[in-house]
């Protein structure tokens, strides 16, 4: 039996986490004592650390509630609902990383129009291309007097993502 700074501590992490898992029905003290002190089992210290496992992989609370109770329930449950799961969850993740590339490449290519000096901003590339209603940066070379040695100029394609 643990109490909830001991469980914690086991599992380290903070007893506010612990608590934050109760409120959120994913774990349950055994019981109380007389005091009012939660006490925990070996079967809760095994759920928290399903809990901290599946969030370590990118699993949200409703996502390990929802693992959690196939996992109650195995005998009726095929494996490919849990595996149906996973790759819902790794495509979602496939998508935020290529959504993530895609904002690496947009902010590149703005610092990469602009030469970052120390004159007014009046005819900042950067400002332009994000007044502009496109999305795409194209580079063009200026070198006269007083202008930014590379100027973004905005392609005719228009985002289209809505976002």
């Amino acid at each position: 039996m643990y109490r909830i700074g001991e469980l914690a501590d086991l599992c380290e992490v903070k007893a506010d986490t612990l608590r934050f898992y109760e409120k959120h029905g994913l774990l349950a003290p055994s019981s109380r004592t007389d005091s009012g002190y939660r006490v925990y089992t070996d079967a809760d210290a095994a759920r928290l650390r399903f809990i901290l496992r599946a969030k370590a992989v990118g699993f949200t609370l409703s996502e390990i509630s929802e693992l959690l109770s196939i996992d109650l329930d195995k005998s009726n449950w095929a494996c490919a609902d849990v595996k149906g799961m996973v790759d819902l969850k790794l495509a979602q993740v496939q998508a935020k990383i290529a959504e993530l590339l895609h904002f690496q490449t947009s902010l590149q290519s703005l610092s990469n129009a602009c030469c970052g000096g120390p004159r007014s901003a009046e005819h900042c590339s950067i400002l332009e291309a994000l007044e502009s209603s496109t999305e795409r940066v194209r580079f063009e070379h200026d070198h006269g007097p007083g202008s930014h040695s590379e100027h973004a100029h905005i392609a005719a394609t228009a985002d289209k993502s809505g976002d």
